[in-house]
């Protein structure tokens, strides 16, 4: 089964959003629904008008009130008070009170007096005082918070465990009565019963999805190690037309765990520079703002804020303990208005640290809340994501019994996790779920009732995915249905798989394809045995598969995640009429597990046949001329082993999308070739090794790389040794060359290295203009390396088929004798927040005939 995706975060972050799809079918909001008090502005120096940051705001005579953030913006609701004063206060600044509107949605813009006279500013007129980290206290602060992090972070002991509860839900925000009262939601306005008011952003939410998880963690110093024993977990049931694991997994990749001792915090798939990381005296700005007593502990309450507004850092003021630990005690942090940062409106990140037992601070308080919203604008429409953990249970420095650290993978299922009754969760549950969170697993199961939500949800997976469900199975994917080739001309196809509805263990699936050109049928037909307990569209894959397939394709065109008759790429440079039809049968035995191993056994029956201006040709004694073979045949036997710890994923209707993170993907693979069984024509063993992974380099953003090599022993003619990927699409590839001609370059050793590093925004963020359209950089490089022995080298050995050759009969494919083959580029990313260009450079081999030295290259890529 082949893989269908433009670009794996794409789908990831729409997915997220189709979960919420009927929201945006309003529009933008006018007003508030209900009655909500709210308060909002921005406060600044009532002589330079320079925005003031952290400024206290509360409620005169109440616990209720917020801080304003880096910009000295603010936004406060109030609840439960009648008519009232507010009041602002900060160090260094006359505090001002001032009245408020009950039941109303008001800004009020401030001005505060400074309370210290600079004598520089009534002698001369002076300059701005520039910050500077020499002789600043707030910078000595938390070098010395720097300096003992290692001595307060929990990793330090040598054991601790915990029991860990963690809610996370979706909310839609904003909803007001015009909305409410919108024609698509006549058949289900019992959504609109369940509405509640966000802490992150004072506005009404409606709450669509929620997520409960119950854990055991267990932690050792030597050999470092953590593992978290799932016991429970509970979410939303949206299967029939999500991938819920797979979106649970996501939205835990983008709602880590937030270590504020960490360098880096990785958050939303990015890293984020830590406000006690040893860089962040370079990267941040800190003012202290207070002295106060916090748990009977005199701290200091510093704040800071990002030197460059658009970098990947956080805004905000931490509680820092006055005596010898400078210990965090507390820390609220978000993100500046203006960084670098697709989709996220707003966020709030809030900690709080007490004191065990054994007097080791631990957290007691962990809440993120993250407003997504794909116009940034005060009154659209978006969604708040929440996840609160709280903690209990704790044992510091007690042995655990290794038992607990022999699994591979660093979360494990326990049995029974994922069907844990009511009686479970009454007892597991470290506080009651709220009316408004126990009614969204009511809400969830009748909004999948409903026939308008159900219309739209198949409009929105043909849209996304590729397919019309109809229940038991399912027709596409469309994108396929029309495309064209030198070859074929004209082509249509139609295809349909069933589903587990139909029957749970057996999957069938099929398409027809036909070519105006060639006049020539394709299919392909599949049957799929389950052996698994869950479907075979869902991680982990256990089954047993049988299929033929008659098909043409490039040689040397892997393309990832898209289909090769995918409309889009019918488009390609150059002249690309050389291919071959292939008939396939094949046997494949796929068992993969939690652990991160998987392995598959297979048998491929493969038919080529030249196609196009493509022939093979074997020489004949007389010089010049040549005999054509009408095929070739190969039997192969494979195994195929993959190790990807922690690997997770989200599953699609035909595809899989992994989301990545900094463990490696380690891959083998091994095929025998047999001649003389089922007309094989050839013997050969070939083995290919490859790897995957992330480096994350914060502030400089990230490095993807992947290593390959590979080598086949025997002989055998060029189709069947390696023919490196090649692209001849205006699309870029990843893993292709993109400025290398389809059967360029052929081995039977080779070994490969793509670099690709992005510095997401690193140096356009800090170009005054420029930093305003929140573009990103990348640059690339990849080399390969090859050899062709003899043996199967046509020139040597005139048995062989002599290598494709032009009208001319120049040949057109060549080995790579005189040193690797390079490419680089450079590219724009982020551009209006899902495009990427790329200038690509050839740079070895340019005497190759049909080259080009230079190309532009595109590539849809939405992303966070």
């Amino acid at each position: 089964m082949k893989n269908y995706l433009y670009n794996c975060r794409i789908t990831s972050i729409v997915s997220l959003y189709l979960l919420l799809g009927l929201v945006f079918l309003g529009g933008s909001t006018t007003g508030v629904y209900g009655q909500t008090t709210q308060v909002k502005g921005r406060i600044s120096d009532q002589k330079t008008n320079e925005p003031i940051p952290f400024v206290n705001v509360s409620v005169v005579g109440t616990t209720q009130g917020v801080q304003a953030d880096v910009n000295g913006n603010y936004t406060l609701t109030i609840s439960n008070v009648g008519a009232g004063k507010i009041q602002f206060s900060s160090v260094g600044y006359r505090s001002v009170q001032k009245a408020f509107k009950v039941n109303a949605t008001q800004t009020i813009y401030i001005k505060l007096q400074s309370t210290t006279q600079n004598l520089s500013e009534v002698v001369v007129k002076g300059k701005k005082e520039k910050y500077r980290n020499k002789d600043n206290p707030a910078v000595t602060l938390i070098r010395k918070v720097i300096e003992h992090k290692d001595d307060n972070r929990k990793e330090s002991l040598d054991f601790y465990q915990y029991e860990k509860y963690e809610k996370l839900q979706l909310d839609l925000s904003n909803i007001d009565e015009a909305y409410k009262n919108k024609k698509i939601f006549k058949n289900f306005q019992f959504i609109f019963d369940n509405l509640d008011t966000a802490k992150l952003t004072g506005k009404v939410s409606l709450p669509l999805y929620l997520k409960e998880t119950v854990a055991d963690v267990y932690y050792r110093k030597n050999p470092k190690e953590e593992k978290s024993y799932i016991k429970g977990e509970k979410k939303v049931g949206l299967e029939q037309f999500l991938d819920n694991d797979g979106m649970g997994a996501y939205l835990n990749r983008m709602y880590e765990e937030v270590n504020i001792y960490d360098n880096n915090i990785s958050l939303l798939s990015q890293q984020f520079i830590s406000p006690i990381s040893p860089l962040s005296p370079t990267f941040y700005r800190f003012v202290i703002l207070d002295t106060l007593q916090f748990q009977q502990i005199k701290c200091i309450k510093l704040g800071f804020s990002p030197r460059n507004q658009a970098d990947f850092a956080f805004v905000g003021n931490m509680l820092v303990a006055l005596d010898s630990s400078y210990a965090v005690r507390q820390i609220s942090m978000g993100v500046p208005k203006n960084i670098n940062l697709n989709f996220v409106a707003d966020m709030s990140i809030e900690q709080e640290f007490q004191p065990t037992e054994q007097q080791f601070l631990m957290l007691s308080k962990d809440e993120i809340s993250i407003e997504f919203n794909l116009f940034k604008t005060e009154n659209s429409r978006g969604v708040i994501g929440k996840r609160a953990v709280s903690y209990r249970n704790y044992r510091l420095n007690t042995p655990i019994n290794q038992s607990y650290f022999k699994p591979i993978q660093k979360n494990v299922l326990v049995e029974n996790a994922l069907s844990q009754g009511d009686d479970f969760w009454e007892k597991a549950r470290h506080s009651q779920l709220s009316k408004v969170e126990s009614n969204i697993y009511a809400m969830a199961d009748s909004i999948q009732q409903v026939p308008a939500f159900k219309r739209f949800m198949t409009v929105a997976g043909l849209l996304m995915f590729g397919y019309h469900d109809f229940g038991k199975f399912e027709i596409g994917p469309v994108n396929t249905f029309y495309s064209f080739n030198p070859v074929e001309g004209f082509r249509l196809r139609l295809g349909g798989r069933t589903m587990a509805k139909l029957n749970p263990r057996l999957y069938f699936e099929t398409y027809l394809a036909y070519g105006f050109k060639d006049e020539r049928w394709k299919g392909y037909a599949g049957v799929t045995y389950n052996l698994g307990k869950n479907s075979i569209y869902q991680f982990p894959n256990h089954y047993l598969r049988f299929s033929y397939q008659d098909e043409v394709r490039i040689p040397g065109q892997e393309l990832q995640f898209v289909q090769e008759d995918n409309f889009l790429l019918s488009f390609k440079r150059g002249v690309n009429d050389k291919m071959t039809y292939n008939k396939i049968v094949r046997v494949d035995y796929r068992k993969e597990s939690r652990s991160g191993i998987s392995y598959e056994l297979g048998f491929k029956h493969l038919t080529q046949e030249a196609a196009g201006s493509l022939s093979f040709e074997r020489a004949t004694d007389t010089e010049g001329l040549y005999i054509k073979d009408k095929d070739l045949t190969s039997t192969e036997f494979s195994f195929n082993l993959r190790f990807a710890p922690n690997e997770q994923f989200y599953q699609g209707k035909n595809y899989r999308i992994p989301i990545i993170n900094k463990y490696p993907i380690l891959q083998a693979r091994y095929s025998l070739g047999v001649a003389n069984f089922l007309k094989g024509d050839y013997n050969y063993h070939n083995l290919t090794l490859r790897a995957n992974k992330r480096f994350f380099l914060s502030p400089i953003g990230f490095t993807d790389v992947t290593a390959e090599a590979g080598k086949i022993w025997g002989t055998v003619p060029y189709p069947l040794l390696m023919i490196h990927r090649a692209n001849q699409s205006y699309s870029y590839q990843l893993e292709s060359y993109n400025l290398m001609n389809f059967l360029e370059f052929v081995s039977d050793q080779y070994a490969g290295i793509f670099v690709d590093h992005y510095f997401n925004g690193f140096f356009f963020n800090k170009i005054p203009l420029l930093k305003k359209l929140k573009l990103r950089e990348i640059i690339t490089i990849k080399a390969l390396y090859g050899s062709l022995s003899d043996r199967n080298n046509p020139a040597y050995n005139e048995s062989l088929y002599r290598f494709a050759v032009d009208e001319q009969g120049r040949s057109l494919t060549y080995q790579l004798n005189n040193g690797p083959y390079l490419e680089a580029s450079v590219g724009i990313g982020n551009i209006l927040k899902f495009f990427r260009v790329d200038l690509v450079k050839r740079l070895t081999y340019l005497d190759n005939p049909n080259v080009s030295e230079y190309g532009i290259r595109g590539r849809f890529k939405l992303d966070f």
